[in-house]
């Protein structure tokens, strides 16, 4: 009998390594939402591991003193990351707090299985760095009632809610935006520390809220929310973002929330956060994020009591649409990788 050789299976694009992996998730994972663009993480790795680590050397020490803002953002960094490695063809696998004795492990990532990313992950995951944060007024454009349905099941996917204001609720939280503004520039604490994640025109730093990501004056809303004034009278920032007639619409208004108020809903709300700008990002809506009246305790009190059926306020959101021209900046892999 002749031995006839057996054909040769076609071999596909090699497997990217453990190495690639881990650099691809870290580069996409930065380019999470954090607060001022502190970028608040570290991340190590070990294999097919990734570790997320909160870093509180970038915590807000006056604005953010419990450190819900730096997990917030955390959980975003985590969605983003967990949507990296699906982007990659594995399934990710995520312990979330994984060890109680140390709070600042938020998660760790791995990828053992793999299944082909769905066009929607690919998608969303395109948008990662497209997505920017929004800080003024939108065109006085509705958005459609179907995106709000899919933001608000990607809300409760991660165990918290979006909350879409009626027209009262638009108007207390325009206030609470307002009165927390006008107490913060009062502030010299707040301001210096505002001040030192505002780096000047030119500046080399991969990190903090450059001039080229906010308007150099105020854009008002109708009703208005007042941003952050990152130019602390510098005259920073670019021309206004629209011509078009002022007071500019406020968008939809809505308030994110967990039934909870531990470090685990502080990381589930940044993991729907991210979710759902990426979601927005992806129909054309961009986003304004305003945390400022939930940093005093009575004014975030105020606002669970009055618009979040008992649930606990971690972030006020407004969607529309308009034309972006910001754009921000974000630390090297080589930087956050430990």
């Amino acid at each position: 009998m002749v031995d006839v050789p057996l054909p040769e299976t076609p071999a596909g694009p090699p497997l990217p390594t453990a190495e690639d992996v881990v650099r691809y998730v870290v580069a996409t994972a930065v380019w999470a939402p954090s607060v001022h663009n502190t970028q608040p993480w570290r991340f190590s790795a070990d294999g097919q591991e990734i570790c997320l680590h909160a870093d509180p050397v970038r915590q807000l020490a006056v604005a953010d003193p419990d450190g819900r803002e730096m997990l917030i953002s955390c959980g975003a960094a985590l969605f983003t990351a967990r949507l990296a490695v699906r982007s990659m063809g594995y399934i990710p696998e995520a312990a979330v707090l994984p060890n109680p004795s140390e709070p600042t492990f938020v998660a760790r990532v791995s990828w053992r299985q793999r299944a082909p990313a769905t066009e929607y992950e690919q998608r969303l995951v395109r948008h990662v760095r497209q997505r920017r944060t929004h800080r003024g007024g939108f065109d006085a454009l509705p958005i459609s009632p179907d995106l709000l349905s899919a933001l608000r099941d990607g809300a409760a996917r991660d165990g918290a809610t979006l909350r879409i204001m009626p027209e009262t609720g638009r108007r207390v939280l325009a206030a609470a935006v307002q009165a927390a503004e006008r107490a913060f520039r009062l502030d010299s604490a707040r301001v210096q520390e505002l001040a030192s994640w505002a780096p000047p025109p030119g500046s080399p730093r991969s990190d903090g809220v450059p001039p080229t990501s906010y308007a150099a004056g105020p854009e008002h809303t109708n009703p208005d929310y007042p941003a952050r004034d990152f130019a602390h009278g510098h005259g920073w920032g670019l021309p206004l973002f629209s011509p078009a007639p002022w007071p500019r619409s406020a968008g939809t208004v809505a308030l994110l929330t967990t039934a909870d108020d531990r470090p685990l809903d502080w990381i589930n709300a940044g993991h729907a956060l991210q979710r759902l700008l990426l979601i927005a990002s992806t129909c054309g809506v961009a986003s304004a994020l305003h945390s400022q009246p939930l940093e005093l305790p009575l004014l975030r009190e105020d606002i669970r009591t009055r618009l979040s059926g008992g649930g606990y306020p971690q972030l006020v959101l407004r969607l529309g649409t308009v034309i972006q021209v910001a754009s921000s900046v974000r630390r090297s892999p080589d930087d956050v990788i430990f």
